[in-house]
Order: C-alpha cells, then sequence, then structure tokens
C-alpha cells in the first residue's frame, strides 16, 4: 500500500509539475518595461531610417530617496521594437559647462544629417531650470554642447513664478522645413527656431491648453496636427487636434491614464514600419519611490477613422516584433 501511495503522489507530482511547465510557456512573455537592469524616464523616440533610437533619462537615486537624481541621458536602438541594443551613454550634464547638474527631459531631431538634442537641466549661474542644445553627426553621439550656453532660460519666461517651468522640450520640424520648439510646466511654450536649429527666430509664445502640466509632444499625421501633454497631476497623458501648428488647438481628452505608481506620465508618439506606437514610462519595476524609479514601456497605438486617438491599453506583454 505504501508503495503505491508513493507512486501514486510522485505521478501526481510530475503531472502537476507538466500542467504548471505547460501553462507558464503558453503565458504571454512580458516584454514591459523594455529595460529591465537600470531605471529609464521620460522617453523620446527619432525614427531614423530604418531604425528607432530610444532617448531616456536614467534615475540612480538610492532605494529610499523620493527624489530626482538624474545625471546622464542613456540612448537605446531597435529595428523590430523589441529587441533593444544599449549604447554607451551619448551625453552627460558635464558636457555643457554653464550646467549645474539634472539629466532631465529631453528629445532628439534630425535635419541635415547631424542630431540635436535639446535637454532640460538646471543652470550653474541662472536660478531655475533651462534647456540646452547638444549636436552630433551620430544618432548615437558622442554629442557635445552646440552652442555653449542655454538656449532657454527661466529669466526668458516670466509668467509663471516656479523655476522649473522651462523643461521637456520637443522638436517639431513641419513638412515645409520650419522647426518648432515646444516646452514648459504649468504653461506651454512655443517658437520658432531658426534653420541652425540653435536659435530662436521670433518671439517666445504661450497655448492655452486645459490643465497643461508638462511634456508636449507634437506630431502630424494625414493633415492634423497632434499636441500631446501630461495633465493634472498625478498626471494623465491628454492631447488636443489643430489643422494648424499654431492652433487653435481642439482638446480631445485623455490618451493614457495614470502610470500606475508614477505621478508623473512622460511619452513620445511615433510610426515605424506601417504602425503606431505610444512609448511612456511607469514605476513597474521600483521596488519603492516609483516616481523617481521609472522604466520606459511601449504600447500599440490606435486611430479612429475620424483621426481622434483611441485610449492608450497599458500592457505587460508589450508590442509584437515588425519586421
Amino acid at each position: 500500500m505504501n508503495k503505491l501511495r508513493c507512486l501514486f503522489l510522485a505521478l501526481s507530482a510530475t503531472t502537476v509539475s507538466v500542467l504548471f511547465a505547460n501553462t507558464n510557456d503558453s503565458l504571454p512573455k512580458e516584454g514591459n518595461p523594455i529595460i529591465k537592469d537600470k531605471f529609464t524616464a521620460d522617453p523620446a523616440a527619432l525614427v531614423y531610417k530604418d531604425t528607432v533610437f530610444l532617448y531616456t533619462g536614467h534615475d540612480v537615486a538610492p532605494k529610499g530617496r523620493a527624489s530626482y537624481e538624474m545625471h546622464e541621458w542613456l540612448c537605446y536602438s531597435s529595428t523590430d521594437m523589441v529587441t533593444w541594443k544599449e549604447h554607451p551613454s551619448p551625453l552627460n550634464v558635464k558636457a555643457f559647462a554653464w550646467a549645474k547638474d539634472d539629466a532631465w527631459a529631453s528629445q532628439v531631431i534630425e535635419k541635415d544629417g547631424k542630431f540635436y538634442w535639446y535637454v532640460a537641466i538646471s543652470h550653474g549661474s541662472i536660478h531655475g531650470k533651462a534647456i540646452g542644445v547638444a549636436v552630433s553627426n551620430s544618432p548615437t553621439g558622442p554629442f557635445i554642447d552646440a552652442i555653449g550656453k542655454a538656449l532657454i532660460t527661466n529669466d526668458m519666461t516670466t509668467d509663471t513664478k516656479i523655476s522649473w517651468d522651462d523643461i521637456d522640450p520637443c522638436v517639431f520640424i513641419d513638412d515645409d522645413g520650419q522647426a518648432y520648439l515646444f516646452w514648459g510646466n504649468t504653461i506651454c511654450y512655443y517658437a520658432k527656431l531658426k534653420p541652425n536649429m540653435i536659435e530662436l527666430d521670433g518671439p517666445i509664445n504661450k497655448l492655452s491648453l486645459p490643465n497643461f502640466t508638462e511634456a508636449p509632444w507634437v506630431h502630424k499625421r494625414k493633415g492634423w496636427y497632434y499636441l500631446s501633454y501630461s495633465y493634472q497631476f498625478p498626471e494623465k497623458t491628454v492631447y488636443a487636434m489643430s489643422k494648424s501648428i499654431t492652433g487653435p488647438w481642439q482638446f480631445k481628452g485623455i490618451i493614457n491614464e495614470l502610470a500606475g505608481n508614477s505621478n508623473t506620465n512622460h511619452h513620445a508618439i511615433i510610426d515605424f514600419k506601417g504602425r503606431s506606437y505610444f512609448v511612456y514610462h511607469t514605476g513597474a519595476l521600483a521596488a519603492d519611490a516609483g516616481s523617481f524609479h521609472r522604466s520606459v514601456c511601449i504600447d500599440d497605438l490606435y486611430y479612429n477613422k475620424d483621426g481622434t486617438i483611441k485610449r492608450i491599453i497599458m500592457t505587460t506583454e508589450g508590442v509584437k516584433a515588425v519586421k
């Protein structure tokens, strides 16, 4: 009897193991967050030729510290949206001699074979955040300071008294070649850029957008301009549409809900190989203080027939590889 019981238990254990193994094999693999060996934040993405280049901040605050600690920007690339190659950090706050610290949100854009990296950073002698520009002949760098001074400083925008309203730069180049810089916190600013991409070409303007917090992103599709941004706090992502880059902008509503345990909700929107993607961050990998230990995720983005954007479904599976 004992032998039979032992045999039964052994067979049962084997059966259970096989069942669980088969079940686990059939479960979808977790693609989000896409980078799991370090914390990445404030994503921006550039499609160049047949490759997507992902640029992020790097959260390095020690465990238990609920504050932003960021000193460099990171760069990854992919040809299928699933397999990501890490490149050596192409830009550090030390590249800007006039700056103090804080490698906050940024964006890279290409023009005439050169790559311009617009960054939010703390100024060394002018109180508050500033926007600098670095340049390179390669999307993976290395990048150097393109001006030797800040493009935007806190004393150039005096509509709000906060010292961090000059952050989250986004650059959009229209079909006619005109480049625009968007940025801000609590107020959304924009200005034209000269063809050299390192000087303003005219005055700084303001946009009236409902509950604008920060992180503007501008893209264009089928004659429509889209301005998406972080909204309220904790942040959701919303968007507006216009037939003109200068507006008027019609508010359309939420794209992305609260990003888990991260108070911020920073994003990029790109098209690649016939599909649209929403790139964002969450606190998914954080053991604590998710708002300060963020990780980049990617999910599919879909449009309705009238051009409006469907709400993002945040997933752990992420996106499928494209050829």
